[in-house]
């Protein structure tokens, strides 16, 4: 009893330990490695530990290279605190006040809704909408604000659907069902049942008198397996959707930091040449991931395509009813929402054409390599500050009588300050003061040496290989701190073996994304987990194969128009060192029958 008093003591200062011990540690590394490179190491080793285990907030892990790097010698302050601070954070910076913009004025709402009005209400047509919606909206705002505006919508429509979930619950329970028994009881989140519908929607279940039990249980279990499908496709259909743009999710923008700071020569990413390379792996994704969780959650079958007149086709205008409502109270497009869409369009459109490589962009009327995607995002929200949410009129100004209402713009810098996630942005510049002290120390140059191995590996297998490991490490640590931690090792280990390093990148930053067999593996799935009816097994089962076939989906994007847009096949000039005269691989053209 008192060892496991004194284990539970230790657990509560885990954290701390963690602080106290690990840089104790890790002292050896100084020792053992030569100097430079063994420091570096070291802060990089503290960082990534402080970041897995959460021992520290992840914005003051991201801090310590402003205090390590200067003092250990490895980099001057006057090199590290830039890094903070580059036009890639501008650039996720612009997203994010345009996201807080866009949620403002509900116009991301407005978008959902009219989404699900079109796909209809059938289950599988609905786990689509529900997930075309949260694709395309998380493109643009967090990943978790779509997740978290997505569910409450989703509770109300399944509500008007099959009635109460812990009714449902009591139908489907059977003896000796330990599924039954041990489902997780967490809090549940709102459902918006009374501000979307009306009182009489908890109706659904009174027709079981007119059926036996066993007909009672089994229809209880099919409308809890689609119900489970709705809270899981959510959460999975942010975190595909979020890796199309550059500023749908951070690991994106952390990749072409680190190209910048490694290959400053190359320009083949930006925001319009990596929309249309990921855009349709999106697609792809979603598509395959749509077939699989309606397969698993029984969202298939005849009445996909067949309309019957029974129970289920009246619980389905009820739920058609409950949209509809919902859409209504909207009420018509307002001045403010018509120019956040006006805005949010011009915006995507301007960061698209910039320089989208294929056709010559509009960058070209300025002086070359003087306006980024940085600038054309900044410019767009600037503008919404002072931007009027009410629709100006010039009988305003020559009538005495009309009431003086304070002037309103579309944005306003407070709702900026609560919205924006700042943690996040120290994030990135940490990344890229870690990025940066891996070049600057050599250490990426001595780790690439002890990776020579590898070259013998087909460079088609390595991507599949380094986009599992990926994806199966940030189902345990943040995305963000694990695409920082490896891009550089993997930016390396391309060099080494002679291949083109965004063929080894790409994937591994998108693979970061791919977190689906764990509640805690995103934010997103935290908080359809926290919704109660999903448990572990659930989203084990479910990700496992998402993992898989995202891996799959990677695969392909490289090794078809990915191979062609890139050029991957050859070893570019600007990731060439001076004076070398190493023989170059290629990568084969991509054999689907390998």
């Amino acid at each position: 009893m008192d060892l496991l008093k004194f284990s539970k003591k230790l657990w509560s200062v885990r954290k701390q330990l963690i602080v106290l011990l690990t840089p104790l540690l890790l002292l050896p590394l100084l020792f053992v490695l030569p100097a430079k490179e063994g420091k570096c190491l070291y802060v990089v080793l503290l960082m990534a530990l402080f970041w897995c285990t959460e021992a520290l907030p992840l914005a003051v892990t991201a801090m310590l290279p402003v205090c390590l790097f200067p003092t250990m010698g490895i980099l001057p302050s006057k090199k590290v605190c830039p890094q903070y601070f580059l036009e890639t954070n501008f650039l996720f910076l612009s997203g994010l006040v345009m996201a807080s913009a866009i949620e403002e004025w509900g116009l991301h709402k407005r978008i959902a809704l009219k989404v699900l009005k079109i796909v209809g209400v059938k289950p599988a047509w609905l786990i689509l909408g529900m997930m075309l919606t949260s694709s395309f909206l998380s493109m643009w705002l967090s990943n978790t604000a779509t997740t978290a505006m997505m569910l409450p919508i989703a509770n109300a429509i399944l509500e008007s659907l099959f009635g109460d979930l812990e009714t449902l619950k009591e139908n489907a329970k059977v003896k000796n069902d330990p599924e039954g028994q041990s489902q997780v009881k967490l809090h549940v989140l709102p459902s918006e049942k009374h501000t979307l519908t009306g009182d009489d929607r908890a109706d659904g279940m009174e027709r079981g008198d007119q059926r036996s039990p066993e007909e009672v249980r089994k229809e209880a279990e099919y409308q809890m397996k689609v119900w489970k499908g709705f809270l899981i496709c959510i959460p999975y259909a942010a975190s595909i959707g979020g890796t199309a743009t550059l500023t749908g999710t951070a690991p994106n923008l952390i990749l072409i930091g680190q190209m910048k700071s490694y290959f400053p020569e190359c320009d083949l990413i930006n925001f319009g040449s990596w929309f249309i390379f990921a855009f349709p792996l999106m697609i792809i994704f979603l598509f395959v991931a749509w077939i699989w969780i309606s397969f698993l959650y029984g969202g298939l079958n005849t009445r996909l395509c067949i309309n019957k007149q029974d129970d289920r086709a009246a619980a389905e205008a009820k739920a058609r009813a409950v949209i509809d409502e919902d859409y209504k109270k909207l009420g018509p497009i307002n001045f403010a929402e018509g120019s956040i869409s006006f805005f949010f369009i011009l915006f995507a459109i301007l960061l698209f054409t910039r320089d989208p490589k294929f056709v010559t962009g509009w960058s070209i009327f300025f002086n070359k390599g003087y306006v980024s995607d940085a600038v054309t995002g900044v410019i767009i929200i600037s503008i919404l500050f002072f931007f009027p949410s009410q629709r100006p009129s010039l009988r305003w100004w020559f009538n005495p009588r009309a009431s003086n209402t304070p002037y309103v713009p579309l944005l306003s810098w407070k709702r900026v300050q609560e919205c924006v996630p700042w943690n996040i942005i120290l994030l990135l510049g940490g990344g890229f003061a870690m990025a940066k002290g891996c070049e600057e120390s050599g250490l990426a140059v001595w780790i690439g040496g002890h990776l020579q191995p590898l070259a013998q590996v087909p460079p088609a297998v390595a991507v599949i290989l380094i986009t599992a490991f990926i994806a199966c490490f940030t189902e345990f640590a943040s995305n963000t701190a694990t695409i920082i931690i490896f891009l550089p090792v993997i930016a390396e280990l391309a060099i080494r073996v002679k291949v083109n390093p965004l063929y080894f990148m790409i994937p591994a930053t998108v693979g970061c994304s791919y977190a689906f067999m764990l509640p805690v593996s995103t934010p997103p799935n935290s908080i359809a987990f926290a919704s109660g009816h999903l448990m572990v097994k659930d989203m084990v089962k479910t990700g496992f194969m998402m993992n898989i076939l995202g891996i799959v989906c990677v695969s392909l994007a490289m090794n078809t128009w990915g191979l062609h847009m890139f050029t991957l096949h050859t070893y570019p000039d600007w990731a060439r060192p001076l004076n070398s005269t190493v023989p170059v691989s290629t990568v084969p053209p991509f054999n689907v029958t390998m």
